[in-house]
C-alpha cells in the first residue's frame, strides 16, 4: 500500500512535466496519443500509471527519458529532470542520463536483452557504459539482488533463452538497479510474473525505492498490483488525464465513473465444456535444456472443446510444456498423440496439416512479431502458407480477422512498432486463428493486456471454442483468468505436476499445499489489512504477503 501522504511528501520534485503532447502516425494524418498531461514526480515516491490498452501509459513513460517510440512525436510541453529541461540537451547527454540517473524496466525482456550474451555481462556492461570502475563490486551487487529477487544464484551465467520469461523479467529489473538511478520507469514489469513471484519483485520494489530514495513510475493495468505500491495513482484514457490523487482516495473513492468502471470490472464466467474425445495427450513426458532437466515425467490431455489451464510459479515449466507439444523441444523420453494418432517430437517431421492444426500463441509479442512487416503480412502468411487465397483474398480474411479481435481494418497498414502492448498481442492471437487451428497453446496470452481487454479476449476465446469446437492449452499464471477460462487444472512446479483435475475440485477446499500458497498469494486490493493478514495467519512480519483470498 502506499504511505498516507506519499514516501516523498515534503521532498524536491524530481520529475516535472508539464503540457505534454504527443503525436503518432495515423493513416488519414497525426494522431494524439498524449494531449496535455502534467505529472509532478518527487524524490522517494512511486507514482503509479494506469488505464486501457492504448491509453499513452508507456509513451509518457518513455517521454521521462526524453524519448519517443517509433512513428511518435513530442509536439509541445516541457520535461524537467532534477531541474534540467531534457527538451534542451543533446542526444549524447540524454544518453549519458538513460540508465544511469533515468532507468527503464520494459515491459518485455526477451526484447530487451541480448541473445548472444550472458545476462550478467550484459548486467555489468550498463554500469561499465556509465563509468563505474570497480565492475567486480558491480558483479557482486548484482548477486545480491538476484537473490534479494527469488532467482537462481547462477542465473548470470545462462544467456537469455535459457531461463523462464517471468526470471529474465526479473533479472531486467536487477540490471535497472545497476546504477542505483534516481528515477526509474516500470513498464508492466510484473505481467509474466506468478502471484507468488510476484510478491516477492512488489516487496523489491519497494524496498529499492526507501533504502535509495529512488522515484518510480509503476505503469500497469493491475489495479491490485498498483495498490501495493503507489502513493499517487493518475488514471488515463486517450492520452487525456481522468482522474489523479493519492491510493486510497482514488481506490476507495473515485470521482470519475470511467475510474468506477475500471474498478468494477471483472471476468466472464464460462460455461462448463466437456469432451469424450480426447484431442491432445501427453504422456509421460520429460526433457532438458542440456544437461538441466525442466520437465520430468509429465502427463496431461485435452479434451476437444474444452480448456485445460497450465498454472504454476514462474520456472516451473509452463512454457517449456508448450514448446514440447509444439516440436519446438524434442522431449527425451514420453509420447504424445493428437487426435488418437501419434504426434512426433520434432516440429519439422511433421506434415503441414499437423502444423496448421496445432498453433501456439507466445508469450511475449515484441519477439514473435516481425517488426518490419505489417500486420496485414503477419496475418497473412499463415492465410497464404496453409491456404489458397490470392492477394485480395487475403486481405478481406485479415480484416475479418482484426475485426474479431477488435481492432478496425486501418490496422492492416501498421507496423508492430506503431502499436501498443495491448494491440500487438491481439495480433498474434488473430495470426493464429488465420490457419483454423484445432488446437491453440495460449502461453499468457493475456499477461500484457488491462482487465477490460482481457476480458474481451477472453470472450472472444469462448465464443470461438463454442462455434469452432477449438481447444485451448492455456498457460497463466493469472488465477483469475483460470477461473474466467478453465474446464481443467494442472498445477506444475519444478517440472512436475503437483495437482490436476477439474476446476472446481483444485479449487475448492482442502487444498495441495502448493495450491494454497499460489491462492493466498493472489494480489488484492492492499488498503491497510496486512497486518492484520499476518497476525491471522501466523505469519513473520517480513513475510511479503500481498493477499487474503482466494480467487
Amino acid at each position: 500500500m502506499g504511505n498516507e501522504g506519499g514516501l516523498g511528501a515534503g521532498g524536491e520534485v524530481l520529475l516535472d512535466i508539464k503540457g505534454l503532447r504527443i503525436e503518432g502516425r495515423g493513416n488519414a494524418g497525426p494522431i494524439g496519443i498524449v494531449k496535455g498531461i502534467d505529472l509532478a514526480l518527487k524524490r522517494g515516491e512511486i507514482l503509479g500509471l494506469i488505464g486501457e490498452s492504448g491509453a499513452g501509459k508507456s509513451t509518457i513513460g518513455l517521454a521521462a527519458l526524453g524519448y519517443a517510440r517509433g512513428g511518435c512525436k513530442i509536439i509541445s510541453g516541457q520535461i524537467k529532470f532534477n531541474g534540467k529541461d531534457l527538451g534542451r540537451l543533446t542526444e549524447e547527454e540524454l544518453r549519458r542520463l538513460r540508465g544511469d540517473r533515468i532507468a527503464y524496466v520494459a515491459q518485455s525482456a526477451a526484447a530487451a536483452f541480448n541473445p548472444a550474451h550472458r545476462i550478467i555481462d550484459q548486467h555489468v556492461e550498463v554500469a561499465a557504459q556509465h563509468g563505474v570502475r570497480d565492475l567486480n563490486a558491480v558483479r557482486a551487487e548484482a548477486k545480491v539482488l538476484y537473490s534479494k529477487l527469488r532467482l537462481p544464484e547462477n542465473i548470470g551465467a545462462r544467456f537469455p533463452h535459457q531461463v523462464s520469461g517471468g526470471q529474465l523479467q526479473r533479472a531486467m529489473v536487477a540490471m535497472a538497479l545497476a546504477c542505483k538511478p534516481d528515477l526509474i520507469v516500470f513498464d508492466e514489469p510484473t505481467t509474466a510474473l506468478d502471484v507468488t513471484t510476484q510478491i516477492e519483485v512488489l516487496a523489491a520494489i519497494k524496498d529499492v525505492v526507501r533504502d535509495f530514495h529512488t522515484a518510480a513510475i509503476y505503469i500497469t493495468h493491475d489495479l491490485a498490483v498498483v495498490s501495493q505500491l503507489a502513493d499517487r495513482i493518475m488514471v488515463l484514457r486517450y492520452g487525456e488525464l481522468v482522474e489523479e490523487g493519492d491510493t486510497t482516495q482514488i481506490l476507495t473513492r473515485p470521482t470519475m465513473e470511467y475510474t468506477r468502471q475500471l474498478l468494477a470490472r471483472g471476468f466472464p464466467k464460462p460455461e462448463k465444456a466437456s469432451s469424450s474425445h480426447e484431442i491432445l495427450n501427453v504422456s509421460n513426458i520429460s526433457a532438458s535444456y542440456g544437461s538441466v532437466e525442466v520437465l520430468d515425467d509429465v502427463s496431461v490431455s485435452v479434451g476437444e472443446g474444452t480448456t485445460v489451464a497450465i498454472v504454476g510459479e514462474s520456472g516451473s515449466g509452463k512454457s517449456t510444456l508448450a514448446r514440447v507439444v509444439t516440436g519446438l523441444l524434442p522431449c527425451s523420453r514420453g509420447t504424445m498423440s493428437f487426435n488418437g494418432q501419434r504426434l512426433d517430437p520434432t516440429l519439422r517431421r511433421r506434415d503441414n496439416e499437423i502444423r496448421r492444426r496445432i498453433q501456439l500463441i507466445h508469450q511475449t509479442p515484441d519477439t514473435s512479431l516481425n517488426p518490419r512487416q505489417r500486420v496485414s503480412e503477419i496475418i497473412g502468411r499463415p492465410l497464404t502458407f496453409y491456404g489458397e487465397l490470392d492477394s485480395r483474398g487475403c486481405l478481406l480474411r485479415a480484416a475479418e480477422l482484426l475485426d474479431q479481435i477488435e481492432l478496425d481494418e486501418t490496422y492492416l497498414d501498421r507496423f508492430p512498432g506503431e502499436l501498443s502492448g495491448g494491440q500487438k498481442q491481439r495480433v498474434c492471437i488473430a495470426r493464429a486463428l488465420a490457419a483454423e487451428p484445432h488446437l491453440i497453446i495460449c502461453d499468457e496470452v493475456t499477461s500484457a493486456l488491462d482487465q477490460s481487454v482481457a476480458k474481451g479476449i477472453l470472450k472472444l476465446l469462448t465464443r470461438l471454442q463454442k462455434e469452432l469446437r477449438v481447444s485451448y492449452l492455456f498457460i497463466t499464471h493469472d488465477l483469475a483468468t483460470v477461473e474466467a477460462i478453465a474446464d481443467e487444472v494442472v498445477v506444475m512446479r519444478q517440472g512436475r505436476v503437483v495437482e490436476q483435475g477439474p476446476k472446481e475440485q483444485i479449487f475448492r477446499p482442502p487444498h495441495h499445499p502448493y495450491v494454497e500458497l499460489l491462492l493466498t498469494s493472489v494480489p488484492q486490493m492492499n488498503l491497510g489489512w496486512l497486518d492484520s493478514i499476518r497476525q491471522a495467519r501466523k505469519l513473520p512480519v517480513e513475510t511479503p504477503v500481498l493477499g487474503n483470498e482466494a480467487v
